[in-house]
C-alpha cells in the first residue's frame, strides 16, 4: 500500500487517487489495530483483536491504482466503532449521567454498539467509563473519520455529479446455527438496507461478478449495512452506499489470525473487483453527466483531514 496522502496518527489514513480519478470511495472502518494508550481494557488483546477486521484494508489496498479514494481507520473499533450511531450506548457502562439521550439498540444489547462491552463473551472493562472519556473518544476518534469520510463523498460527488461509496468488512460466521446444525455459509454480503442506500444495479452487478468468480454472494443476507452506508446512501440524488462482508474463513485462521494460503487468491479477486467497480462508476457518471469527466481546469483539492499540517 502506499504512503497515505494524508494521516492522523492513530487515527486514520486516507490515500487518493495514484491513477485518473473515479468516482469511487472505498473506506475500511474496522481494520486499525493501532491500540491508544488510554483503552486500559481487562480483556486480554488476543481476544480484542478478534473483533478487527483484520487485513480488509490489504485486500482493498489495490483501489488508489484504479482512481479510487481509500479512507482507513487505524484505531481498532472495541474503543470506539464509527460505524454505530453516536447514541448507541450502554449506560450502564457509564461512571456518571450521560448529558442528554442515548438510543441504545440492539448491537448494544449484544455487546456490539458504540463501545464494545464484550468480547469472546467476556466483559471488555473491569471498570464503569466516566462520560469524559467516552466524548474524548468521539471527539478524537468518531469524529475525524466521519468528517474525512463525508468531504471524500461530498467532493467526489461534486466532481463527478456522482459517488460510489463502498464500505468494506468482514465476519466470522459461527460454525453451527440456532439449531445446533452446520451452517453453509454465503462468502460475500452486499448490503443495501434493502435497495434504500444504492442502486440495486450495482448491487447485483457486484453479486455476478463475485458469483462469476466461484463465490457465493448474497444481497441483504445476512447483513444489511450498518450506519455508515445508512448516514451517506441517498441514490436518489446520486450518492449511492454499498457494504461489503467478506467471509474470514476465505483468508485467514480465526484463532491465531494469521493469512491463509487463499489471501493472495482472495486479493486478487478483489482487485478485479474494485476495477471493475470503478469502471461501473465511470460508465454511470459519463451516461448522466458526459461533461462531468471532461477537463474543466483544476479539481478543487480534497479537504485535509483534521489535524493534518
Amino acid at each position: 500500500m502506499h504512503a497515505p496522502s494524508h494521516l492522523i496518527p492513530g487515527v486514520l489514513a486516507r490515500h487518493d487517487p495514484a491513477g485518473d480519478p473515479v468516482p469511487v470511495v472505498f473506506d475500511s472502518p474496522h481494520s486499525g489495530s493501532e491500540y491508544p494508550p488510554d483503552f486500559d481494557h481487562a480483556v486480554e488483546r488476543h481476544a480484542l483483536r478478534s473483533t478487527e477486521d483484520m487485513y480488509v484494508d490489504e485486500l482493498f489496498a489495490a483501489a488508489p491504482r484504479h482512481g479510487a479514494a481509500l479512507l482507513r481507520a487505524l484505531f481498532p473499533r472495541s474503543y470506539i466503532d464509527v460505524n454505530r450511531h453516536p447514541l448507541d450506548l450502554d449506560p450502564e457502562l457509564l461512571a456518571d449521567p450521560w448529558p442528554g439521550e442515548l438510543r441504545p439498540g440492539g448491537k448494544t444489547r449484544a455487546g456490539k454498539g458504540l463501545l464494545r462491552t464484550r468480547a469472546h463473551g467476556r466483559p471488555i472493562y473491569g471498570r464503569k467509563l466516566p462520560v469524559a472519556e467516552v466524548q474524548a473518544r468521539l471527539e478524537r476518534y468518531y469524529g475525524p473519520y466521519h468528517e474525512a469520510l463525508h468531504d471524500l463523498i461530498a467532493q467526489t460527488r461534486r466532481r463527478f455529479g456522482t459517488v460510489w461509496h463502498v464500505n468494506c468488512h468482514s465476519w466470522t460466521p459461527p460454525e453451527t446455527g440456532r439449531t445446533g446444525q452446520p451452517v453453509n455459509h454465503v462468502d460475500f454480503s452486499l448490503g443495501t438496507r434493502e435497495g434504500t442506500t444504492c442502486d440495486m444495479r450495482f448491487a447485483e452487478h457486484l453479486a455476478g461478478l463475485l458469483r462469476g468468480m466461484g463465490y457465493e454472494a448474497r444481497i441483504d443476507r445476512p447483513f444489511r449495512g450498518m450506519e455508515l452506508i445508512k448516514r451517506h446512501g441517498r441514490p436518489a440524488e446520486g450518492q449511492h452506499s454499498l457494504q461489503i462482508e467478506i467471509n474470514r474463513n476465505l483468508y485467514m485462521d480465526k484463532r491465531g489470525y494469521a493469512k491463509l494460503e487463499g489471501f493472495a487468491v482472495l486479493q486478487a479477486n478483489l482487485t478485479r473487483l474494485v476495477a471493475a467497480v470503478c469502471a461501473y462508476a465511470r460508465a454511470e457518471a459519463a451516461a448522466a453527466a458526459p461533461a462531468a469527466l471532461a477537463p474543466v481546469g483544476p479539481a478543487a483539492p480534497l479537504g485535509r483531514a483534521r489535524g493534518q499540517a
